[in-house]
């Protein structure tokens, strides 16, 4: 089984990553039989593992036979066709084999030269994306700003208050720390990673101004006009404003050309997360999601939610790439290299929290180059058809009503009999195991959500998934 020095031979790795290949295209087959909510109970896996590890080496074999009796069991199915929770995390073939790639090049890219194709290809994708979505040619790398591969939104959201905390006080909390005086926006439909941003960052939760919202769910920038106003002549230091095209709850779009303009006029940095809703601009009839994006200092959206790039992946760009580079280099002896000094090189370490960074741009760049942009906008405009098309039939059933627009591939609804009910159906439909449904408040009132965006769903899952949830509310 194992030879003296215990590696794994080029020849057994040939062999077991072909039966795990197969393993995973056979379990792609296979989605559609498994439930897609795991029915393990807490504790459930931890009670099927050894309570030591192994003194020796195990077969292959018996880690794959673990893999299918006790992680499958412990697994939800996040590439299920039936998934309709939160946003998607979609992946597909060439993104997971890009993965692999990744895993065994196993460079290291924190600076240009640990691996300079791990930088050089990153920096070339996201500039192809920003012609892809039509983002402003301020963001293309050949200008002052740029484009870098973050883990998520979260990150890419504190990365950018950092470099607004540092350019509102003159790059003065880096070297001292901060007084409590700077104050950050957001809307109260805003994901709550912005919140965690601001703690982290040392602004403090109650330097956070949650700025109301309209009838559609989106930021009032006369609001926000009125709060920055009002923490100015509080003697506070307004700094960091954060817009969501496509919030979490209901798809809200906030207005960022009016909201941009108070940017504009009381010089606050503005970052634009898209982390789920970006995705749709490739396609040109969407674009509209972005109007007003020229006034952003940054922005950001998730490949690894909609566009078939498995987790992790968020792009990331700033206008300045000066402002991020400055708030976050720190260039210890041990990292001076002549690459660096030259002022040539791009060295993404200074655009992250983290030192070390994985390979990730290869994943991102074999789904680009597998699909091509008209294959992406393809399932792109697949996905909102279906999600369309479900919004209609709710719309038409008089038991039910929609609780939110759709203008995408987020549908929110509810039916007609309360709260109560929508938790009884809700959870019904999810014990079935066919199809998978998360709920929000809008309103005050409980509301289902129905998100389209699974690589393998189609129309019989949406199909399926209406059917369901009439049955469950015994119409």
């Amino acid at each position: 089984m194992h030879h003296e020095d215990r590696h794994m031979t080029p020849d057994e790795f040939r062999r077991h990553g072909r039966e795990v290949v197969d393993w995973i295209a056979d379990y792609w087959e296979r989605l559609e039989t498994l439930p897609v909510q795991s029915r393990a109970a807490p504790g459930d896996v931890r009670a099927a593992l050894p309570p030591l590890p192994p003194r020796d080496g195990e077969p292959f074999a018996d880690l794959m036979r673990d893999v299918e009796g006790i992680v499958l069991p412990g697994t939800t199915h996040w590439q299920s066709p039936g998934w309709f929770g939160y946003f998607p995390a979609n992946a597909s073939g060439p993104s997971v084999l890009g993965e692999l790639l990744s895993a065994g090049l196993g460079a290291q890219g924190m600076l240009w030269s640990t691996s300079p194709a791990c930088t050089e290809l990153e920096t070339h994708v996201l500039d192809w994306l920003v012609g892809m979505l039509g983002l402003p040619a301020e963001f293309l790398s050949t200008g002052a700003g740029g484009g870098v591969i973050q883990d998520s939104a979260s990150s890419a959201a504190l990365c950018a208050l950092l470099a607004a905390r540092e350019r509102a006080t003159g790059f003065a909390v880096d070297e001292r720390g901060g007084d409590g005086s700077l104050t950050a926006y957001c809307s109260t439909q805003t994901h709550s990673s912005v919140e965690k941003a601001v703690r982290v960052a040392g602004l403090g939760a109650a330097n956070l101004r949650r700025v109301a919202v309209d009838e559609l769910m989106a930021m009032r920038p006369e609001a926000l006009d009125t709060a920055i106003r009002a923490d100015l002549a509080a003697g506070r230091r307004p700094a960091f404003v954060c817009a969501t095209v496509g919030t979490t709850s209901s798809h809200a779009l906030d207005p960022l050309a009016a909201i941009g303009a108070v940017c504009r006029e009381h010089g606050l940095w503005l970052h634009v997360d898209a982390a789920h809703a970006g995705t749709a601009a490739l396609c040109p009839e969407f674009r509209g999601i972005h109007d007003g994006l020229e006034f952003a200092d940054s922005y950001c959206f998730n490949p690894h939610k909609w566009m078939f790039t498995n987790f992790d992946c968020d792009c990331f760009w700033v206008r300045d790439r000066s402002d991020l580079v400055r708030a976050l280099s720190i260039l210890p002896e041990y990292l001076r290299n002549a690459a660096t000094e030259s002022g040539r090189v791009i060295d993404y370490r200074d655009w992250q929290i983290p030192l070390g960074r994985r390979f990730r741009a290869l994943k991102l760049w074999f789904v680009i180059r597998w699909y091509g942009v008209e294959g992406l906008r393809h399932h792109v405009r697949e996905h909102v058809r279906l999600a369309q098309e479900f919004a209609g039939w709710v719309d038409a059933d008089p038991d039910w009503e929609l609780a939110a627009p759709a203008p995408l591939s987020l549908v929110c609804f509810r039916h007609r009999s309360g709260d109560e009910a929508n938790r009884r159906i809700l959870d019904a439909v999810n014990a079935d195991g066919g199809i998978f449904l998360t709920h929000t408040r809008l309103d005050d009132r409980l509301t289902l959500r129905l998100s389209v965006g699974a690589t393998l769903t189609s129309d019989r899952h949406v199909a399926r998934a209406w059917r369901l949830l009439r049955e469950a509310a015994g119409g």
